[in-house]
């Protein structure tokens, strides 16, 4: 016999439409509201012991974040719910933009044109996001929904914290996470440039870089004690596993993953700002006359 729950019809005043997916503690489902008849996503965990208290709380720190940014690029959150019985909280719910798109990794760009104005709109919801204060932590390609046009949105604040947060626990996504985040330092808006640079590998090569935290199942181990960056090996350069990646998108890569914060990009804005001038670069119309050095020959026929 399933033990799976079956579908509620209504949670709190919404009338439940369809399931969207789930997550370790949450389900998430069309709603719609029947007085304005707007639909929305909603998130919804319940409370089932002392354990899942921290699932709440991480959904009420979403809210808290989310309902403070206002970009384009990241997904709105719109209200919290507190479903009580007798006084006390049995489970949360978050309305949401209802997005109608594919996760980066389900839709992959189709060239690296392509590929640029992503990551150029991811940076750019990322940079306001440290405007206001707060760092996303979780960048992926499965937290990044790809609309018509390739309109991007950032989803699942789940991990987003304020800047300068030491957490009590490694949180990140092994082969994603910068080193920072695997040996519990200060979570900063450097932390996001890392991870916006693991996802922009993964997409254009197809890999996982080595991380301090790698994926399940690798035959590398967590690096132990301090923040160990030099024990961190950095990937091969994007354009020489793959020529036609363009030596600048493959240089903008390299810089945001470097190990140590200090040689990573200054800023998230910057980052888009070198994204969208390397976007110009492979944009420009290939009739252009290239230069021609002494021998004759032109950068094409190197």
């Amino acid at each position: 016999m399933s033990t799976k729950l079956a579908q509620p019809r209504k949670i709190g005043t919404y009338n439940v439409l369809a399931k969207l997916g789930e997550g370790a503690a949450s389900m998430l489902y069309a709603v719609q509201n029947p007085k304005t008849k707007q639909v929305s996503a909603l998130k919804h965990v319940i409370k089932t012991d002392e354990k899942s208290l921290r699932f709440l709380d991480q959904v009420e720190q979403e809210y808290a974040i989310g309902s403070k940014l206002d970009h384009k690029t990241i997904r709105k959150l719109t209200k919290l719910i507190r479903h009580r019985k007798m006084f006390k909280i049995t489970a949360v719910s978050m309305i949401m933009e209802l997005v109608d798109a594919m996760t980066l990794d389900q839709q992959l760009p189709k060239n690296h044109a392509q590929a640029v104005v992503i990551f150029s709109q991811v940076a750019r919801g990322l940079a306001h996001m440290h405007e206001r204060g707060f760092v996303h932590a979780d960048i992926k390609p499965n937290n990044v929904l790809i609309g018509e046009n390739n309109s991007v949105k950032i989803i699942d604040l789940g991990q987003a914290c304020a800047i300068g947060t030491v957490k009590k626990r490694i949180q990140g996504t092994p082969g994603y996470m910068a080193p920072e985040q695997a040996h519990r330092g200060e979570i900063t808006a450097k932390t996001d440039i890392y991870n916006l640079g693991a996802m922009m590998y993964w997409v254009l090569v197809g890999e996982v870089i080595p991380t301090a935290m790698p994926p399940k199942n690798s035959q590398e181990g967590l690096l132990t004690g301090a923040v160990e960056t030099e024990n961190i090996a950095l990937p091969e350069e994007p354009h020489k596993r793959n020529p036609r990646i363009h030596p600048l998108l493959s240089k903008q890569i390299m810089d945001c993953i470097q190990p140590h914060e200090k040689n990573r990009p200054e800023s998230m804005g910057y980052v888009a700002n070198r994204l969208e001038l390397v976007l110009d670069v492979i944009n420009e119309p290939i009739s252009k006359t290239p230069p021609v050095d002494e021998n004759g020959a032109t950068e094409h026929d190197a």
